[in-house]
């Protein structure tokens, strides 16, 4: 019979989660903030990272102290990742695969983020780096399942909702990708407005037209992320009706709603508006989340993969 997860083991997947998630959003501020590069420029090899302009910890140079905290950060979520394969090899072995499936995702995730700093933050190191930021949430979400052992909800839409998350997930990527074309923190050789201003302030329409792919690389990068968005928003719509209308992950349902309402409002003000920092980060906050809430309702409405049932263990015990 193995043990059912202890109070310890699921406040510390929650508190992990819940420390990724912030993790990510300051990974925003050192992006607009401009300080992607505080440590070092590309090419600085080990003075620019792990270490700081050659120092283990920073000065008071601002950007330097921004791109060090999300460094931090990280390594505070490594170790508490590296706690949890500890903790479930000792005494939950049930968890230790997917525990330890983490550690490595997390060990890869610094890998990246080292080439991307090495590399002048290159678009696709940062769509990259921001993909695999959400592949680790995600995880972490499949583990707190687990440890919470919640069962599936019988008859939810559960195609829709792999399908609707994934839109999202590819939503965040091109997302990030635009990101990385924008001069935050690069060196003056790659400045220039970026893919972000490539429809200028229009939104449904691009440059007088509605989707002109083709007209240069940064119009089909902008329009690549709303083209995932509007397919995102169709599925996502799809399954909060159906989901309400069938009284399954009715939270998630509403969740959804209210988070894509929002995600939408703040996308078109990025657009319509001059860049403004709070909503950058605000926009990359709301996309986590709902990712995260999306997430988590395809988790219910699949079958339960893990093969913890401890408490009715208990209990028959």
């Amino acid at each position: 019979m193995k043990a059912p997860p202890t109070t310890g083991f699921r406040r510390l997947v929650l508190a992990t989660a819940i420390a990724t998630f912030v993790l990510i959003i300051v990974g925003g501020i050192v992006r607009v903030s401009d300080s992607g590069l505080g440590c070092g420029p590309g090419g600085s090899g080990f003075h620019g990272w792990p270490l700081c302009k050659g120092d283990v910890v920073p000065g008071v140079d601002l950007n330097s102290v921004v791109e060090y905290t999300h460094r931090a950060l990280a390594g505070a979520v490594s170790l508490m990742i590296l706690a949890l394969v500890v903790m479930s090899w000792r005494r939950h072995r049930q968890f230790f695969g997917v525990s330890l499936g983490l550690l490595l995702l997390i060990l890869l995730q610094a890998g990246l983020g080292g080439a991307t700093v090495e590399e002048n933050l290159e678009e696709a190191l940062v769509a990259a780096h921001l993909g695999l930021a959400m592949l680790l949430l995600g995880g972490l979400l499949y583990l707190w399942r687990g440890a919470e052992d919640i069962g599936p909800s019988p008859g939810g839409p559960r195609l829709l909702s792999i399908a609707a998350t994934a839109a999202v997930f590819c939503t965040i990527v091109a997302g990030g990708y635009m990101a990385g074309t924008q001069n935050y923190g690069k060196p003056d050789y790659q400045l220039g407005d970026g893919a972000h201003h490539a429809c200028g302030k229009e939104f449904p329409g691009c440059n007088g037209e509605f989707m002109p792919f083709g007209d240069s690389r940064l119009v089909d990068i902008h329009l690549t992320h709303r083209a995932f968005m509007y397919l995102a928003s169709v599925l996502l719509i799809a399954l909060i009706v159906i989901s309400l209308r069938r009284r399954v992950g009715v939270p998630y349902a509403y969740a959804l709603a209210g988070l894509l309402a929002l995600q939408i409002a703040v996308g078109v003000l990025n657009v319509v508006l001059d860049e403004y920092e709070a909503l950058i980060v605000l926009h990359l906050a709301l996309g986590t989340l709902l990712w995260a809430t999306s997430l988590s309702l395809t988790f219910q409405l699949s079958p339960a993969r893990s093969p913890v049932h401890g408490r009715a263990e208990a209990v028959a015990a």
